[in-house]
């Protein structure tokens, strides 16, 4: 890649952040049905967040908001870090329609990249302008807004706040994203769009029943510049096995810029979790890190413990804290698919 200096970096999840995006569920999206059960999970996973910082909220309409704020009271919410904005939504997989913070000078530029979906696999023109709603709305203070013609979901991609991205191969190169663009293109826009000096490619891996193609956040994370974090299949009768220990041999062969390998953390596949037969994407790859914590998905499952414990000895001044996902996976993503951290000075206070 081009190793001419960028102003422009990429932050690691681990950075100090000002907040996190959630957008709320309601029935018109795919939870419709199942809203009893799923908002539990939501308001959760929206009371971790707003013990440590502030919690961004995207409702609906006004009716919407009012009940999204009664269901954060309920769960014990620090109300004080709760903003509400509002907009409309397909669905609530902030994490891909959410914006993606870079640091320029040091001062932070939203990236509003274009979601379509997943590469047109489900409705996404809402979801597509939600970001643009909540900036006229004043969401996000002065920070910048930047419309990037790029189809790009932020789970699509890892960061270790240095320069080096991790992604798959299988998602980006996915012609139903940016079918004119070449592997050297994207890594050109990446450098362009977050100053990436690396990118690091996977070419194996993925999880029956994601509708993702694949993305990054379900397999493989950055937990600091020189440890990641993967899912391990231990056994060799499980149909992910093949794969998942090719990327396990494709991530031991990677090294970090000064040529040492990286630290490898494995991460253990829950039994298989089923809707109707079908295998859903559990992964606990999928955690979230934020300010003094990092919020684990589990899923009832003896697993869930060897996940945690891993996870707390790779940061070991966070706490760990389990969030029950077994209702969020029957629609195949997990807790970090459905939230998107904002470094400092994105949320006014």
């Amino acid at each position: 890649m081009n190793s001419d200096p960028s102003p422009r970096r990429l932050p690691a999840e681990w950075e100090a952040q000002s907040g996190v995006q959630l957008t709320w569920p309601h029935e018109s999206t795919d939870w419709g049905p199942n809203l009893a059960s799923v908002e539990p999970v939501f308001a959760a996973i929206g009371a971790a967040i707003a013990r440590r910082e502030s919690l961004l909220v995207v409702c609906r309409d006004t009716d919407h908001r009012t009940h999204v704020l009664e269901q954060l009271r309920s769960a014990g919410t620090d109300l004080d870090r709760v903003q509400l904005g509002i907009a409309l939504s397909d669905d609530t997989w902030a994490r891909d329609h959410g914006a993606i913070t870079v640091l320029e000078d040091g001062q932070p530029i939203l990236l509003d990249f274009v979601f379509n979906g997943w590469g047109g696999k489900f409705p996404a023109e809402q979801d597509n302008q939600l970001t643009a709603s909540l900036a006229a709305q004043g969401r996000f203070g002065t920070t910048p807004v930047e419309a990037a013609d790029l189809v790009l979901e932020g789970g699509s991609i890892e960061s270790d706040g240095a320069g080096t991205l991790l992604t798959t191969r299988h998602c980006l190169m996915q012609p139903t994203r940016n079918p004119d663009l070449s592997q050297t293109e994207i890594e050109e826009r990446f450098r362009q769009h977050f100053g990436a000096e690396r990118v690091l490619w996977l070419e194996h891996g993925a999880l029956e029943g994601d509708d993702t193609d694949g993305h990054i956040d379900t397999l493989a994370r950055f937990c600091d510049p020189s440890t990641i974090a993967y899912v391990e299949c231990s056994d060799p009768e499980d149909s992910q096995f093949p794969g998942l220990e090719r990327m396990a041999a494709e991530i031991a062969a990677l090294v970090q810029v000064s040529g040492e390998p990286y630290r490898q953390v494995p991460l253990p596949l829950p039994a298989p979790q089923l809707d109707e037969g079908r295998r859903l994407p559990a992964t606990y790859a999928n955690f979230l890190i934020i300010n003094e914590a990092v919020l684990v998905p589990v899923y009832g499952d003896p697993a869930d413990a060897i996940a945690m414990e891993r996870l707390g000895a790779v940061f070991p001044r966070r706490n760990v804290v389990g969030i029950d996902c077994r209702e969020i996976i029957r629609q195949g993503g997990s807790l970090h698919c459905l939230t998107m951290q904002f470094p400092l000075g994105v949320l006014p206070h």
